[in-house]
């Protein structure tokens, strides 16, 4: 039996719940709300009937979802537009596994430049984070003048593969 692409691409990205694609995700209704804060997430309620849950998802296990089958319903119908391109063959699944592995390598790499210029707040998405740590005073060193302006260019190139790979010109937010 062949399984499922989002058994084979999803559970080997989690892209979508780490705080590389989305900042936060938008919940409906109080029921969902609710059932969430039940097990244990943290959830940003100022509308008595939307929730948002922040990334980086609590509930994320490595690239795995940990409470999968309690999943909010955004969770429950988001397909990036990688997982679309191989639903309709025009990407293999070897070449979406090698695209996905490439942006995780992207990740690390902007990862440990935040850590090397002092930012190592992992709950924070990781575009944020980047704003944050080029936004601060720093260090006048030409060392530290490099490293931000190689952050500021790896983020670059992470911001546009996250856009032509995952997200699609189409689901284009701020």
């Amino acid at each position: 039996m062949t399984p499922l692409l989002t058994d084979t691409l999803c559970t080997n990205c989690g892209l979508c719940c780490d705080g590389t694609l989305f900042a936060d995700v938008e919940l409906v209704g109080q029921a969902e709300v609710a059932r969430l804060e039940i097990m244990g997430l943290e959830i940003e309620n100022e509308d008595r009937n939307i929730g948002l849950l922040s990334q980086p998802c609590a509930a994320l296990r490595g690239t795995r979802c940990g409470i999968y089958a309690h999943r909010p319903k955004c969770c429950r119908v988001f397909q990036c537009h990688l997982l679309q391109n191989a639903q309709r063959g025009a990407v293999t699944v070897e070449r979406a596994m090698e695209q996905i592995a490439d942006a995780r390598e992207q990740i690390r790499q902007v990862r440990a430049m935040l850590g090397r210029l002092g930012n190592r707040d992992e709950g924070l998405p990781i575009k944020e984070r980047c704003m944050e740590t080029l936004a601060a005073e720093g260090g006048t060193t030409s060392e530290t003048i490099k490293d931000r302006a190689d952050l500021e260019a790896a983020m670059a190139t992470l911001e546009n593969t996250i856009w032509n790979t995952f997200l699609g010109s189409g689901q284009r937010r701020e």
